[in-house]
């Protein structure tokens, strides 16, 4: 909202977030998002932001940023995820998948150790849906296995009403299930 912009970045900066999530658009039926970042150059408080590229992709598109406060800077990646709508779930799983690996990877190659920022419109529907899919993704690979309805139970223990609908559980399992038949058959190759 307009009146939480400053400190959206506030937040940012103090967490040490390497990486943030939109998944939202800015307008649907009514205002979801204001527009929190600049063209080129804002301040935001004590939070000057940078946007040093934009790179757009087929579903989303990547904006690095670099945060200033006080003497020093950061590095800040932002995804915005477009085609998603609101309660409902995307035609096809790879896009997702694709987010997920590319946020995972950039997260990795971040000196930063803060969380990653994920955000939707009311952050329980389509910002569930990424946070188990990426939970569910790690179990997959560390494990083997994956146990979505125990990562739905901690998200919504977390913060209640993560993953609104039926078939937004049904579309993370989908997802889970395209990333499975994508491993090595041994867990860790």
């Amino acid at each position: 909202m307009i009146n939480t912009v400053n400190d959206f970045w506030q937040m940012a900066w103090q967490e040490d977030c390497p990486v943030i999530v939109m998944i939202t658009k800015l307008k649907e039926k009514n205002e979801k998002c204001v527009l929190y970042w600049p063209e080129k150059r804002g301040i935001y408080g004590k939070v000057e932001v940078f946007v040093n590229n934009v790179k757009e992709c087929d579903h989303y598109i990547i904006r690095s940023l670099i945060l200033k406060n006080g003497g020093q800077s950061r590095k800040v990646q932002h995804y915005w995820y477009t085609s998603w709508p609101d309660q409902k779930t995307p035609e096809s799983a790879g896009p997702l998948l694709q987010l997920v690996n590319d946020v995972e990877q950039d997260r990795r190659g971040f000196t930063s150790c803060g969380p990653i920022i994920v955000h939707c419109s009311a952050g329980i529907g389509r910002t569930g849906c990424f946070m188990a899919t990426t939970i569910g993704c790690r179990q997959l690979e560390l494990e083997g296995v994956v146990d979505v309805l125990g990562i739905v139970c901690q998200l919504r223990t977390d913060r209640g009403g993560m993953i609104q609908t039926e078939e937004q559980y049904e579309f993370v399992h989908h997802a889970l299930s395209l990333y499975e038949s994508r491993l090595p058959a041994e867990p860790g190759q």
